[in-house]
């Protein structure tokens, strides 16, 4: 018997360190914490407009000795608030068929650019290269602020500006998921590559059928953190988009919807979340595996 197996034999079984079990309380009333807001948005969306507004009403008159009251229970659930949304005031629904299409507009313009230019700057030697992956690192870091004159001449100058097409271009050639992708197949191995080459297998080819098909998990991650970008777009279309307020998102409308109309706040607001839970429960895996071999890399 090794002195590994050894130790393990003489280690208690069924005892849980104390250490873990902190850990395992401490991570829960984080999570309970982070999905509380979550979960009294959804509940409150059942609530009846009369018996939400009336409790919106409270904000800012409590007493700083006493707890916040909490409705937990409605005196008569109902779904009259998402009728009003979807139905009698389609407004809403407007707005939110706008997300939709920025976001699949956006996702289906970095999902045929993005992947390629990483491919190209992790693979092909070429002159400026370097420089060009330095350009890239520079706008990473830069935030909108910086660069939203130079994009809106530039959008002016293509005759963009106050077109959808502001909106949804500059993002297909998004830094950050462009440096993400690079890093990854930077660090893949050459064997694959030439294994495809020997196959009679061209650059496009081994592209498409070796490179694409073992970045999937980075890539299931890049569209699950690119659609909550997407989905949750605020200054460009305020800026792109300043004298065409019915074709804006329901991000940038969302906080007008809850101040003007409080009784159909948390409807909206349910909706406005559902798709981004959808997307991460979809890709949840590839989120963490993609994660996991960053960190291996």
């Amino acid at each position: 018997m090794t002195e590994a197996s050894h130790i393990q034999a003489r280690a208690p079984r069924g005892r849980t360190r104390p250490g873990k079990v902190f850990s395992i309380v401490l991570l829960t009333g984080i999570a309970v914490l982070i999905l509380l807001p979550i979960v009294f948005t959804f509940l409150y969306s059942f609530f009846p407009e009369s018996e939400i507004e009336a409790y919106l009403k409270l904000r800012g008159s409590y007493d700083d000795t006493q707890w916040l009251g909490v409705l937990l229970s409605p005196k008569l659930a109902t779904i009259r608030q998402y009728y009003t949304i979807l139905i009698e005031d389609p407004q809403y629904l407007k707005l939110f068929v706008n997300s939709v299409k920025y976001s699949a507009g956006i996702l289906l313009g970095q999902a045929l650019v993005i992947p390629m230019m990483a491919y190209a700057l992790s693979r092909f030697t070429f002159k400026g290269r370097d420089a060009l992956f330095f350009i890239l690192l520079m706008l990473m870091v830069l935030p909108f602020q910086v660069t939203m004159v130079p994009s809106v001449i530039t959008l002016r100058f293509m005759g963009l500006l106050q077109t959808p097409w502001a909106v949804i271009l500059p993002m297909w050639f998004s830094p950050f998921y462009i440096f993400l992708l690079r890093q990854f197949m930077v660090g893949l191995p050459n064997e694959y590559l030439e294994a495809g080459m020997m196959d009679g297998a061209g650059t496009f080819r081994c592209y498409t059928h070796v490179v694409l098909p073992v970045c999937r998990p980075v890539l299931g991650a890049a569209v699950a953190l690119s659609f909550a970008d997407c989905w949750n777009l605020v200054e460009q279309p305020l800026v792109y988009l300043s004298s065409r307020t019915a074709d804006q998102p329901l991000s940038v409308m969302f906080n007008q919807i809850s101040t003007d109309n409080s009784g159909v706040a948390f409807a909206g607001a349910a909706l406005y979340i559902l798709p981004a839970l959808f997307v991460y429960f979809y890709f949840q895996e590839d989120i963490l595996l993609g994660v996991a071999l960053s960190e291996l890399k």
